[in-house]
């Protein structure tokens, strides 16, 4: 009796010892260190939160090609944000599944960290918040985060990356967030020939480019400040108006009329590679951009003082418009899209 009773307290021994080693696994994750460009604004304060990491980074940028994400497996962040088009859409509007027509044209994924909100209409401060909006929205994926859950448990290949991601949190709803946010703070594009002149790295640009250079800061570097090529503001500039009445730009997230139809300003980054333009592709070409708004836009009682002070327009030489698109041209980043 008592060597019986010596070997089960020697099994729970045992088994103590076990659960505690298992208690102490640990996974070796660094965090990566991003090369923050020269002149950049501050990152968003959330990505002090949630740091790139190797495994994050890793698992992130496998769940923004997971179509698994998706009601009916069909598409994944990745299609509407592809990498040749510097991560933005080549459609005029967002195609979700079963062809089902988006609001507004998917932006670029490019310099996330930088941004202080996201969207047209600056909808989400967090980029964390912003991942779980295509998830579930009837015209993306239409699925919900449980489902996706499910799948990704059934699939052999996630539970590993998770573990490792997130010190053996397993499959998670934030490890799926803030992994393909880690993802995105990485995509920093700030390699194009207009950053390798800036920064005296042995390039010039032509006569044409330099003249365009110059017409950009007279006229455009208002709205396309910073080395973002964006001021970040939200701004009514008098494009033509989406016909769906869900739209209301700005004032879709703040309820003020003031903010009716003002949009977030683009960056002006890899605009080579991000047509159609507009916020739901309203022009086919910068070409059709600059015509636009040389002959005249829209009139509103929030039209942008900008154009409201020069006759709703930016009144552009046909050879400036040249110019200006040369030294667009000159903001690609052809490594960052693959070219």
């Amino acid at each position: 009796m008592k060597n019986a009773l010596r070997n089960i307290a020697f099994a729970l021994l045992l088994a103590s010892c076990s659960n505690d080693d298992a208690e102490l696994i640990s996974y070796n994750n660094p965090e990566i260190t991003l090369d923050i460009p020269l002149g950049f604004p501050d990152l968003n304060s959330a990505f002090y939160t949630n740091v790139p990491t190797t495994y994050g980074v890793a698992l992130g940028e496998k769940l923004f090609n997971e179509t698994k994400l998706s009601i009916d497996n069909s598409i994944a962040c990745s299609s509407c944000h592809m990498q040749g088009n510097a991560f933005a859409d080549h459609n005029t509007k967002g195609i979700g599944v079963e062809n089902r027509i988006g609001l507004r044209n998917p932006p670029p994924v490019q310099n996330m960290a930088f941004m202080k909100a996201y969207n047209w209409d600056g909808n989400m401060s967090r980029l964390e918040d912003q991942v779980l909006v295509p998830i579930i929205t009837h015209e993306e994926m239409d699925s919900s985060i449980l489902e996706v859950i499910g799948k990704l448990e059934a699939d052999g290949s996630y539970m590993e990356l998770f573990n490792k991601a997130f010190n053996g949190e397993g499959i998670t709803a934030d490890g799926i967030y803030n992994s393909i946010a880690q993802f995105e703070y990485t995509l920093i594009s700030a390699n194009s020939k207009y950053d390798r002149v800036n920064q005296g790295k042995g390039e010039i640009f032509t006569d044409v480019e330099a003249q365009g250079y110059a017409t950009f800061q007279n006229k455009c570097i208002s709205c396309h400040s910073t080395e973002l090529f964006t001021d970040q503001s939200y701004r009514n500039i008098g494009f033509p108006v989406n016909p769906d009445n869900e739209e209301a730009g700005r004032a879709r997230v703040t309820g003020q009329l003031e903010d009716y139809m003002r949009f977030r300003v683009p960056s002006l980054r890899n605009i080579e590679y991000t047509a159609p333009y507009g916020s739901f592709g309203q022009f086919e070409t910068l070409r059709d951009v600059l015509d636009y708004l040389s002959d005249g836009v829209l009139d509103a009682d929030n039209l942008d003082p900008i154009l409201k002070d020069n006759d709703n327009r930016i009144a552009l030489t046909e050879q400036e418009k040249d110019n200006l698109i040369s030294f667009m041209n000159t903001l690609s980043d052809e490594a960052f899209v693959g070219n």
